[in-house]
C-alpha cells in the first residue's frame, strides 16, 4: 500500500466516479467551481462502464441477435447453427469500454477536472488521506461521496478471480461458455447474466428464494418474461436456496434446499447475483458527522445533503434504486446546491429496465404497491396481440400497462413488456413529469404501426376513444 506525500486542497472533491460521481463533477465544473475528482481506477465510469451496464448490455445485444436468428425461422428464414468466437465478443465487449471510459476522460480534461487515483478515506469533515496513490491528502471545502456498490457475497463464499463461483463483474468477464450454469438469484442481473449465457448455450438453472422473479416489478408484467426464460432455461427453481457449495477442478458441487426435485447437483460455474451492498464501509465514515442506516446507507435529504455541511451523498450509496440515471440526476443535484442554486432530488419517476427477452419496465407507482396501500387506481392494459407493429416482428406476448387516478386520468404509473421497452418507458416517465392526464397521452398521434402505439391505445382504453381494442365498459345511466 503506497501513500504520497503531496497533499492537495481542492473546492468541491468527488469521491468515485461512477456516473453519479462524474456526472457531479462535471456539473461542478461547467458552474465553475474547482474540481477534483478521485477513484481507484484510472479513468471514471465506474462499476456501470467496466462491471456492469455497458458490458452486460454489449453482451446482451450479442444474445438478441441469437434469439431474433431462431425466432425467425417460423417466418421462413433459418440460419445455420452460429459459430462463436468468445474471444472476439470480449474484445469487442472491451473496445465498447474503452471508447466510452476514453470520452469520460477527454471530457475530464476539458472541463478542467483534476481526476487523482486512488482511495479516499475520511480524516475529518474536511480532509480525505488517500490509500494507493501519490497524493497523500486533500483538503475540501465540500465533498460528493459517490462509492456506489458492489455485489453481495454469500456467506464464507469469496469471488477471486479464476474461481468456478462469480459475481456479476465474474460472469461479465465471459472466461468460457458452461455446459451448466447455476444462477442463484431472482434479480435483473441475475436474469440477465442467464439470459447471455443460455444465448451462448449453457444450460441455465436459477434458484431463487422467493415465490416470483424480478419483485420489483408487477407479476403481470413479468409473467411473458418467466414463460420466455421457462423455454430457454434448463429450470427455475422458486422458493429454493443453495445450502452448500464445494468448488472442484471442474465444477462445483452444490447442495440445493427447497421446491427442487434434486437437491445435489453439479455445475461447471455458479454465479451468485443475490444484490448488492452499499459502498460506505472503511472510508471513515466514523470520522465525520454523516450518519448511515442500519442498512449501510448514506442519509441524505432531498438536497443530497448528510448530516454533515460540508458532504454530499449520491447514487448507489446513498440507496433507493441502484441505478445509474438516478445517480445522474442526483449528482447534478448536489453540484447545483453546492453552487447555491434552489435544486432538489423531486423526480416522479424513476425508470427500470431489464434487459431480458423480452425486457421489462416500469416507472412510476405499481399496481402491486397502490393495491396494497388501498389506494384508488384505475388499470388499463393492452395486449401487443392486437398491435401492428408487435405482429409483424412476432412479439405479440407483449403488454402495455397504465396505472392511473380514476377521477382525473392523471398518469401515475406506467408498466410495459416486450422489445424496445428501454426506450418505450421514457413516455412514461415524461407524463408523469408533466402532470399528464390519459388525454393528453390517447390524443398525441403515435405512428403506425410502431409499438408506441401501444402506450397512446393504452390510454385511450380509458379515454373510451380506443381503435384496435374495446374501450372500458362504462357504467349505463340510470
Amino acid at each position: 500500500m503506497v501513500m504520497g506525500e503531496l497533499s492537495r486542497e481542492t473546492e468541491v472533491l468527488v469521491i468515485g466516479a461512477g456516473p453519479g460521481g462524474y456526472a457531479a463533477a462535471f456539473r461542478a465544473a461547467d458552474l465553475g467551481m474547482d474540481v477534483t475528482m478521485v477513484d481507484v481506477e484510472e479513468r471514471p465510469g465506474g462499476e456501470c462502464v467496466f462491471r456492469g451496464c455497458i458490458p452486460s448490455k454489449a453482451l446482451l445485444f450479442v444474445a438478441d441477435l441469437l434469439h431474433d436468428a431462431r425466432r425467425v425461422e417460423r417466418m421462413g428464414v433459418k440460419f445455420s447453427e452460429p459459430e462463436l468466437d468468445l474471444d472476439r465478443i470480449r474484445e469487442w465487449k472491451n473496445e465498447v469500454i474503452d471508447q466510452l471510459a476514453n470520452g469520460l476522460v477527454t471530457l475530464s480534461e476539458k472541463r478542467g477536472i483534476e481526476r487523482i487515483k486512488g482511495r479516499a478515506i475520511f480524516e475529518n469533515s474536511k480532509e480525505v488521506r488517500l490509500q494507493d496513490s501519490n497524493v497523500g491528502r486533500i483538503k475540501f471545502r465540500h465533498a460528493i461521496l459517490a462509492t456506489g456498490s458492489y455485489p453481495r457475497p454469500l456467506p464464507d463464499i469469496s469471488f477471486e478471480k479464476g474461481s468456478r463461483i462469480m459475481d456479476s463483474a465474474g460472469a461479465l468477464e465471459l472466461p468460457y461458455v458452461p455446459e451448466r450454469l447455476l444462477v442463484i438469484g431472482g434479480g435483473y442481473v441475475a436474469l440477465e447474466m442467464g439470459t447471455v449465457y443460455a444465448a451462448l448455450g449453457s444450460r441455465v438453472t436459477v434458484a431463487h428464494r422467493s415465490e416470483r422473479l424480478l419483485r420489483g416489478a408487477d407479476p403481470d408484467l413479468v409473467e411473458p418474461l418467466v414463460k420466455r426464460l421457462q423455454e430457454n432455461f434448463e429450470g427455475i427453481h422458486f422458493n429454493t436456496g443453495v445450502s452448500s457449495m464445494k468448488e472442484k477442478e471442474k465444477w462445483v458441487e452444490v447442495k440445493l434446499e427447497g421446491e427442487v426435485d434434486k437437491t445435489e447437483q453439479r455445475f461447471e460455474s455458479v454465479l451468485v447475483a443475490i444484490g448488492r451492498e452499499p459502498g460506505s464501509k472503511g472510508i471513515g465514515l466514523e470520522n465525520t458527522k454523516v450518519k448511515v442506516n442500519e442498512r449501510g446507507y448514506v442519509e441524505v435529504d432531498e438536497k443530497r445533503r448528510t448530516a454533515d455541511e460540508n458532504i454530499f451523498a449520491i447514487g448507489d450509496v446513498a440507496g433507493g434504486p441502484l441505478l445509474a440515471h438516478k445517480a445522474f440526476r442526483e449528482g447534478k443535484v448536489a453540484a447545483e446546491v453546492i453552487k447555491g442554486l434552489p435544486s432538489a432530488f423531486d423526480v416522479r419517476a424513476i425508470p427500470a429496465v431489464v434487459y431480458t427477452d423480452p425486457q421489462v419496465a416500469w416507472c412510476g407507482l405499481r399496481e402491486e404497491t397502490a393495491r396494497k396501500e388501498k389506494r384508488s387506481i384505475e388499470v388499463v392494459r393492452y395486449p401487443w396481440r392486437f398491435s401492428g407493429r408487435a405482429a409483424t416482428v412476432g412479439l405479440e406476448e407483449g403488454v402495455t400497462k397504465m396505472v392511473l387516478d380514476p377521477d382525473t386520468g392523471r398518469v401515475l404509473g406506467v408498466g410495459i413488456t416486450g422489445r424496445n421497452t428501454e426506450g418505450l418507458i421514457s413516455e412514461g416517465v415524461l407524463a408523469m413529469e408533466m402532470g399528464a392526464i390519459a388525454e393528453d397521452v390517447g390524443f398525441s398521434i403515435h405512428p403506425h404501426p410502431t409499438l408506441s402505439e401501444t402506450v397512446g391505445e393504452a390510454a385511450e382504453i380509458f379515454v373510451g376513444s380506443v381503435t384496435h381494442h374495446l374501450p372500458k365498459k362504462r357504467e349505463k345511466p340510470g
